[in-house]
């Protein structure tokens, strides 16, 4: 397989680099459902994997993804390479700790020139340790960050982020009885993802001024 998926369309507008979450590869079905939805509406999707989760296709063994500063270097690294082919806009999205790991670097490296970050599923907290929250780097986000949250996520339930003192430039958009996969009580994924992904579009725009 190659090292980036890419979904693509006729004069797309921005591109997303598309970041997998700690248990599941880039050509997942969660992956696939919203890289097609994102490129169906004017976005060049680009998938690549961390090199845990390569090894893991390689040799069939399960890891658990690096410590998160081998991580950022290698996503970092491939921002670079991508910022090599061409000048269109760069988002970056990710599911659970792919979003995770995309404010961080924001975070950490606001030079890198990101437009703005997109998170699918964030995991304010480990399962079942709400005390354990993962936001104290949201201070040093410049960029703006749009987070889309399942209202029953178990990594971060509406009513306990709603309690936390969130940065001006993050906005929450809840899927009101959403699990961490982003999916309503008695819907599909396939269901799900056009509603969302043209809320993603329509953030892209603003971001760009149009």
């Amino acid at each position: 397989m190659s090292r980036y998926l890419r979904n693509t369309c006729a004069n797309p507008q921005a591109r997303i680099l598309l970041l997998h979450g700690a248990g599941a590869p880039m050509d997942s079905l969660w992956m696939n459902t919203v890289a097609e939805a994102l490129s169906s509406l004017q976005l060049d999707v680009v998938r690549w994997e961390f090199q845990y989760m390569h090894q893991r296709r390689v040799n069939g063994k399960k890891r658990p993804p690096s410590k998160a500063p081998v991580l950022l270097a290698e996503l970092a690294e491939t921002i670079s390479e991508l910022q090599t082919w061409d000048q269109m806009p760069l988002f970056l999205a990710g599911k659970s700790m792919g979003g995770r790991m995309a404010t961080m670097l924001i975070a950490q490296q606001p030079e890198l020139n990101i437009h703005a970050c997109l998170a699918f599923g964030y995991p304010f907290h480990p399962p079942g340790k709400p005390e354990r929250l993962r936001t104290e780097h949201f201070s040093a986000l410049k960029a703006p960050v749009y987070i889309l949250q399942g209202s029953a996520d178990t990594m971060g339930n509406q009513t306990l982020v709603s309690g936390l003192r969130l940065p001006d430039n993050m906005h929450i958009r809840w899927v009101e009885s959403g699990n961490h996969d982003l999916r309503a009580k008695g819907l599909k994924q396939a269901e799900v993802m056009p509603t969302l992904a043209a809320e993603v579009t329509a953030f892209v725009n603003v971001m760009l001024g149009r």
